[in-house]
């Protein structure tokens, strides 16, 4: 009978354990609908051009969508942000059609992305945009051809994120 008792307690805290890590598991990427509206802006990210990026947060059913990958990047790297993070995803822009078009399922880990910082690429909200990549070869073409460097998300300094920046009001009048 102790054998019976403590073979069903061993069989249930490792129940316990493995439902644990399944809510604490990183969700998929969700493709992006014309439901998607910017956590910040409150306005339909479809209608921007450039990458965008969804944060699923730890008992959210839905993500944070972002209008600009710049976005979500000073979201996460925030000091006052203390949502338990499950996943950043960016679009690979590697895969994309083309700027206008970024992708509604092209989504990476934007731990595993290679950022181009610095380029003259203006996001769906008229700031400069860290383009992501999945691959660095690809960044480093892209850097090469709109200037900019190649980081990895953690290298981003967050000053470079909330810095003053000038918006591009232009970009912003054609896109809406």
């Amino acid at each position: 009978m102790r054998l019976l008792v403590t073979t069903l307690l061993v069989v249930l805290a490792l129940a316990g354990c493995k439902e644990n890590d399944a809510a604490s598991a990183a969700p998929d990427p969700i493709p992006l609908t014309a439901d998607a509206t910017g956590h910040f802006c409150q306005m339909n990210i479809l209608e921007h051009e450039g990458p965008k990026g969804q944060i699923h947060l730890a008992g959210y059913p839905m993500p944070l969508w972002f209008s600009q990958v710049r976005d979500g990047l000073a979201y996460v790297k925030s000091p006052e942000q203390n949502a338990e993070i499950l996943v950043f995803y960016v679009n690979d822009m590697g895969e994309a059609r083309d700027w206008a078009t970024p992708g509604i399922d092209n989504w990476i880990d934007a731990n595993h992305a290679y950022f181009v910082v610095g380029s003259d690429a203006v996001g769906g909200m008229g700031a400069p945009e860290m383009v992501p990549f999945s691959s660095q070869d690809t960044a480093k073409e892209f850097a090469h051809t709109h200037g900019g460097e190649v980081m990895r998300l953690d290298d981003i300094p967050l000053d470079l994120l909330l810095a003053p920046i000038e918006i591009d009001t232009a970009a912003l009048e054609n896109a809406g």
